[in-house]
C-alpha cells in the first residue's frame, strides 16, 4: 500500500516541494549549496546555472532579474506548474471506461 502511494504521488510531491523551496529561496544570496555536477567538476559554465535563481526571482515578481538570471526560467516554471496541474487533477477513470465500452 505504501509503495503504491509512493509511486502515485512521488513526482507530485517532488515538484511541489521544489517550487516551494524556490519560492522561499533568496535569489540575491549567491553563496548556496549547489547540486550542479558541472560545478562539482570545476567547470565555470553550466547550461542550467541560474535556472533556480530565475524561478526565485519570478516568485518575487521581478521578471527582469528572472530573465537576466536565465532566459528559460519563465518557460521552465510554466512547464513545472503545468506538470503539477496534470498530476494533481482528478481523473474520472470510470467515465473513461464507460465511454470506451459504449463506442464498441
Amino acid at each position: 500500500m505504501i509503495k503504491k502511494l509512493f509511486n502515485k504521488y512521488f513526482e507530485l510531491v517532488f515538484w511541489i516541494t521544489a517550487m516551494v523551496c524556490l519560492a522561499f529561496n533568496n535569489p540575491a544570496n549567491h553563496s548556496h549549496f549547489s547540486l550542479c555536477p558541472f560545478k562539482a567538476m570545476g567547470f565555470t559554465w553550466c547550461p542550467g546555472c541560474g535556472l533556480g535563481h530565475s524561478i526565485s526571482w519570478l516568485f518575487r515578481g521581478d521578471i527582469i532579474n528572472s530573465f537576466h538570471a536565465h532566459w528559460l526560467g519563465i518557460p521552465a516554471a510554466l512547464g513545472i506548474f503545468y506538470r503539477i496541474y496534470t498530476l494533481a487533477r482528478p481523473v474520472n477513470y470510470l467515465g473513461k471506461i464507460e465511454n470506451s465500452h459504449s463506442e464498441l
